[in-house]
Order: structure tokens, then C-alpha cells, then sequence
């Protein structure tokens, strides 16, 4: 064994296996050899077909759609190697699925975040590594160590690359507002809000503009859309106040097929978005697809040395 007599073995289920390929290239570690399948009935089938005792096992799972299926394989991949005697379960989890669930705004709602962290705990894990949780108090709903990244180091390299000139960088909601500004403040651009109303959990109605993006290149920052109403409708009264190219960066791209019919038709010149979930494409959209796979595998390495993760936490932190 390394480091400490513990070997590091890093896991996958079904939801995102090709983020756990390449986080494992990036450490340089294999990916580890478990079964992950059904029963006839549905139920999900988990057996891990190697030695993990006294081992540093990390089982990467975002728990995108279908949402329910791959947060139960990854319960159950927890509990294998729980009951395998693993030295200690780090639950990597690109994708917090239930985050918007985070607080009673209706009366008899529940708070399914908390039942989430709650479910994991119980199932054994003994710290969680996330990106871009939607809350950032959803942290405090574990009873365990919960590192929390960002993917703003990617996508920001990427849009300096790309040397947009007077450049402002907008919120589409009132609620995104720190994450636009710290944008703002690593791109050196100016920054503006959008004003808007949801009407459904689908459709929101976009009202007014706080700023100036008069004759500006715009990049508009969330950290998840599902069916792209918020952003294209952000994007068409951006126009309507003088925007010139828009462009969007998005931590999480859950796609529904109505985004895609959505983004065929909005003012929005190029979507940048990362792989913490398998992202559906279409030809007719222009979606630029970046890996944090650099930034989840830096957050294992510093996890599994017992090194410092605080400077990752950083949102305009550069990698080493």
C-alpha cells in the first residue's frame, strides 16, 4: 500500500462513468472494479469485485437524471463499502440532485436536501466532495466534512481565452448575484442583473435589466438550468436593452428536450457548461462542454494526503 499503509481506490456508478475515467486519469489510479446493474425485478445490483479494507475509497455519482435511480446506487455503493470494511467513504458528487429543495417556501413542502444528507450519512459516508451546490447552506445540512468546489476556474480560462472585448457579466436572477459578481471581478467586467418572476417550475418571465449592457458583449453565469427559460428569456430583453453577443456559462447542464427547442431559438450565441452530468447535445445548438475532472481529482488528491482543500474553495482560484 502508499501513503499512511491506505491504498486510494475510487469507484463509479452508472450515472457518469466517464467523468470517473477521467478524474481516475488525472490522479493517475485506476477505476476501481465494482458491478453496478439491476435485478429482474428493478432492484439495483451493487458488488465490488476487489479488496477495499483499510482502503480510501472515493465513489464518484452525480445524482442527475434519473435522479431517484443513481442516488440509490449510490446509497448502496456507500453501504458495500461500509460493510467491506473501507478506512474511510468520500461520496463524490459532481451534481447534488434535490438542492433546490432546500427550505420550506409552501406550506406541507418538504426539505428534501436535508433528507438527502441525511440518507447519506446514514448509508455511511464519512465526508461528501461536491460542486456548485445551488445553496451553499446545504452544507450545513450533513453532520460530516462537505468540501464544497467550483467550476468558475474552468469556465473562466476558457472565456479569457476567448478575449470577448467590453465585456459585462449579468445575473440572470437576483439570486445568482454573488456568483456574477465574483465572475465579474476575475474577467474585470462590468456587472448587471436580470429581473424576473417564475410562473411554473418550468416557465419564469423575465422583467427588467439592472445595469448597463448597452453596445457589451454579455456572458450570462447560473449554476444549473434544466429547461433554459430562465437564460433565453434573460437573453431577449438583454437584446432589447442594446446587448451585443450573449453568451452563457452554466456550472450544470441538466438538459430537458424543451431546452434544446429553446436554445435553437434564443439570442444566445454559444452556451459553455462542464461534464459534472452527462450533457445532451444537439447539432443545431452551439454547447461548449468543459471537464472538471481536473478540479474534482486535485479535491481527491488533497482529500486522500490530508492536504489543505480551502484554497480550492476559492471561486477564481487558479489549479496548481
Amino acid at each position: 500500500m502508499t501513503l499512511f499503509n491506505r491504498e486510494i481506490k475510487i469507484f463509479s456508478g452508472s450515472a457518469h462513468r466517464d467523468l470517473a475515467l477521467r478524474i481516475c486519469n488525472a490522479i493517475g489510479a485506476p477505476l476501481g472494479d465494482a458491478v453496478v446493474s439491476s435485478f429482474p425485478d428493478g432492484e439495483t445490483r451493487v458488488k465490488i469485485n476487489e479488496n477495499i479494507r483499510g482502503r480510501d475509497v472515493f465513489i464518484v455519482q452525480p445524482t442527475c437524471p434519473p435522479t431517484n435511480q443513481n442516488l440509490m446506487e449510490l446509497l448502496i455503493l456507500i453501504d458495500a463499502a461500509r460493510r467491506a470494511s473501507a478506512y474511510r467513504i468520500t461520496a463524490v458528487i459532481p451534481y447534488f440532485g434535490y438542492a433546490r429543495q432546500d427550505r420550506k417556501d409552501q406550506p406541507r413542502v418538504p426539505i428534501t436536501a436535508k433528507l438527502v444528507a441525511n440518507l447519506l450519512v446514514a448509508a455511511g459516508a464519512n465526508r461528501v466532495l461536491t460542486l456548485d451546490l445551488h445553496a451553499q447552506q446545504i452544507q450545513g445540512f450533513f453532520d460530516i466534512p462537505v468540501d464544497h468546489l467550483y467550476a468558475a476556474p474552468v469556465l473562466i480560462r476558457y472565456i479569457r481565452q476567448k478575449k470577448i472585448y467590453n465585456l459585462a457579466v449579468v445575473s440572470p436572477d437576483v439570486g445568482g448575484l454573488k456568483l456574477a459578481s465574483a465572475y465579474a471581478e476575475a474577467l474585470g467586467a462590468t456587472l448587471a442583473i436580470v429581473a424576473k418572476r417564475r410562473i411554473s417550475p418550468t416557465e419564469t418571465e423575465a422583467m427588467t435589466v439592472i445595469g448597463d449592457v448597452d453596445g457589451k458583449n454579455v456572458i450570462m453565469v447560473d449554476d444549473l438550468t434544466e429547461t433554459a427559460g430562465t437564460l433565453t428569456n434573460a437573453a431577449t430583453l438583454l437584446k432589447k436593452y442594446g446587448a451585443e453577443d450573449i453568451y452563457t456559462g452554466v456550472s450544470h447542464a441538466v438538459f430537458t428536450d424543451t431546452a434544446h427547442e429553446r436554445l435553437k431559438m434564443s439570442k444566445i450565441q454559444e452556451l459553455i457548461t462542464t461534464d459534472s452530468t452527462p450533457v445532451k447535445l444537439d447539432p443545431q445548438c452551439n454547447i461548449t462542454v468543459l471537464s472538471i475532472a481536473e478540479v474534482l481529482a486535485e479535491g481527491i488528491h488533497r482529500i486522500y494526503t490530508n492536504e489543505s482543500v480551502s484554497s480550492l474553495f476559492e471561486i477564481n482560484a487558479e489549479l496548481s
